[in-house]
């Protein structure tokens, strides 16, 4: 049985943990339990159907529902409808690792060095787990992140699916570093990876598409073949064995796969 008690929100600043889900209950409560610090989890899951939103309201969330609007719109949603200013964003397949945890802790007893001249947000490195094993090389790691930062100075940008927190003018350059990592556990098997790449390349082909953007030849071949050269080589891909061959081969699929439907969108 799931306790609905987890350990206090630590001292100092209030910080509010964000979380888009979908379908997530195999994932979420290890996400949950890593966030325990945290003065509020909010979850906003949109329409699950496997239990999601009961057992991350049983672990202590509040829980909102809503529909899926896209990546962007959905993780702004989130951050505003935090109850504190300073916020801590994490997807459902992520965790926050303990030396990350320790340092979150500090920052916030510190009232996140609060004055004019403290950074806006902080970036934290992103380890990926890949087929059982940590990904420390190719161009998965450190892949940092920002995704500690205050909203008033901060928002959520990009292009779906790869959306990024954008600092505010003036705040841009101020972005602290940490050191810990942040867990990812983004692929639960080999089908998974294919059916997100499948998902993921349709969302940038028709953002590309929207946009007014037209495939050159060379986007069919170059492009691919300079992601898989910098994934396995000019960053040490082929020291992880067969995963690393593997990883350069789906990064070199991705990028064909997402230019190939730009060129048929474009038809």
């Amino acid at each position: 049985m799931i306790s609905s008690e987890r350990p206090q929100p630590t001292a100092g600043t209030p910080l509010s943990a964000c979380i888009i889900a979908f379908n997530e209950a195999d994932r979420i409560q290890e996400c949950i339990e890593s966030l325990s610090f945290c003065d509020e989890i909010l979850v906003v899951d949109s329409g699950s159907t496997d239990g999601t939103r009961a057992l991350s309201a049983q672990l202590g969330a509040r829980v909102i529902e809503r529909e899926w609007p896209g990546h962007v719109a959905q993780k702004e949603f989130t951050i505003r409808e935090a109850s504190h200013d300073w916020v801590l964003c994490v997807d459902a397949d992520e965790r926050i690792s303990p030396k990350l945890a320790l340092e979150i802790i500090a920052l916030k007893a510190a009232g996140f060095s609060g004055d004019r001249d403290a950074p806006a947000g902080w970036n934290m490195p992103r380890l990926t787990w890949w087929m059982g094993k940590p990904i420390r090389h190719g161009t998965w790691y450190p892949d940092r992140q920002l995704r500690l930062f205050d909203r008033r100075r901060g928002k959520w940008g990009g292009d779906d699916p790869h959306d990024k927190v954008i600092l505010a003018d003036g705040f841009d350059g101020k972005r602290g570093q940490l050191r810990g990592d942040l867990y990812h556990h983004s692929y639960r098997d080999l089908d998974d990876h294919l059916a997100t790449i499948n998902k993921f390349t349709a969302i940038s082909a028709a953002g590309l598409h929207a946009r007014g953007k037209r495939p050159q030849m060379g986007d069919l071949w170059l492009r691919p073949a300079w992601r898989f050269f910098r994934f396995y080589v000019l960053k040490g891909g082929f020291l992880l064995g067969w995963r690393g061959l593997a990883l350069a081969f789906l990064a070199a699929h991705y990028v064909r796969l997402k230019y190939l439907r730009l060129r048929i969108l474009c038809d």
